[in-house]
């Protein structure tokens, strides 16, 4: 019998799912949880010794997976833990960082197979560090700024030619009035640099805007590539693809040696096992790397190749070679 695989995942995202009956369909033993369901329907119950490392159990739902028995864990984007009603707001945050810290502590413990490992995601999720983290590693990187000053946006334009765009530093997603938003990448015009205000109120990343062919989306799965260019047939998309999907077309590619190489050594560097990179790539076949998230999504990408993203996910969690 093969050991558990602990999945950590909000309970309704779907593409989880797909991994879940793939590795279902391997006969290996499956407990997933969500931690929006600690502490009502989630319990906890972790020892450790002098003697022996962390052993116990998670239980939900007439479930139940021995703490010591886990031989790999897929880490994905859980929900917020939620607690009963009638907790003061004080109470319910107090809450929250001891269930942080006590769930989130205890399965950070766990030595095993880990896609990916929270710490190793936390520290990744930096943009400054994935860009100084690619560069060191050989891959190419557009020359960045991250600043508040508007001084520094317009002098730092005027040394790029191509010109520069802005984009979020951290997740691209807010929640505003009850809606939920993106912010996408746009080019930065005259217009904008003549009328500043704002900048000097947060973080902003500029960076200088890189001539395109087309882009590719590379999913990288322990040693694994799978590389989807990406064609965008609208102004909007070519700007920014992810502003819309409609306009996109996708077809497989492959990745320069290089590039491959400059890949696999920075998710070495940054501890990942599962990371979604981004690429530009120029007229002349040059890739520039923008990105890496060890969250971002895969399942779209998979419907619209083919590319074997979920059963990659799974051998990585299985350990088979």
């Amino acid at each position: 019998m093969t050991e558990p695989v602990l999945i950590v995942a909000a309970c309704d995202d779907w593409p989880t799912d797909r991994v879940v009956v793939e590795l279902e369909s391997r006969g290996a033993e499956v407990f997933r949880m969500d931690t929006a369901d600690f502490p009502r329907r989630l319990t906890l119950a972790g020892r450790i010794d002098q003697e022996q490392a962390w052993t116990g159990e998670l239980t939900a739902e007439r479930r139940m997976v021995e703490l010591s028995r886990v031989g790999a864990v897929y880490y994905r984007a859980p929900g917020a833990f939620r607690f009963p009603d009638g907790m003061s707001g004080p109470e319910e945050r107090f809450a929250a960082a001891q269930a942080r810290a006590g769930v989130g502590g205890v399965l950070s413990a766990l030595e095993c197979r880990w896609v990916n490992h929270p710490t190793a995601m936390a520290r990744a999720e930096y943009k400054p560090v994935q860009l100084a983290a690619a560069r060191a590693c050989g891959l190419r990187i557009p020359p960045t700024l991250v600043t508040n000053r508007p001084e520094d946006v317009a002098a730092f334009a005027a040394g790029i030619s191509t010109g520069i765009v802005c984009k979020p530093v951290a997740s691209p997603v807010l929640v505003e009035d009850g809606q939920l938003k993106s912010v996408y990448t746009h080019l930065v015009t005259p217009d904008d640099l003549a009328d500043p205000r704002g900048i000097s109120t947060t973080a902003h990343l500029f960076q200088g805007w890189v001539e395109k062919d087309h882009e590719v989306r590379l999913t990288v799965v322990g040693r694994n590539m799978f590389a989807a260019a990406i064609h965008a047939t609208s102004d909007a998309a070519h700007e920014d693809w992810r502003s819309e999907y409609g306009s996109l077309t996708y077809s497989t590619t492959t990745v320069p040696h290089p590039v491959a190489n400059g890949m696999l050594a920075l998710m070495d560097r940054l501890q990942l096992r599962y990371g979604a990179a981004d690429f530009v790539v120029a007229p002349d076949g040059r890739w520039t790397f923008l990105e890496v998230n060890p969250c971002g999504q895969w399942d779209w990408i998979q419907g619209a190749t083919g590319l074997p993203i979920a059963e990659a996910i799974a051998d990585e969690l299985l350990g088979v070679a």
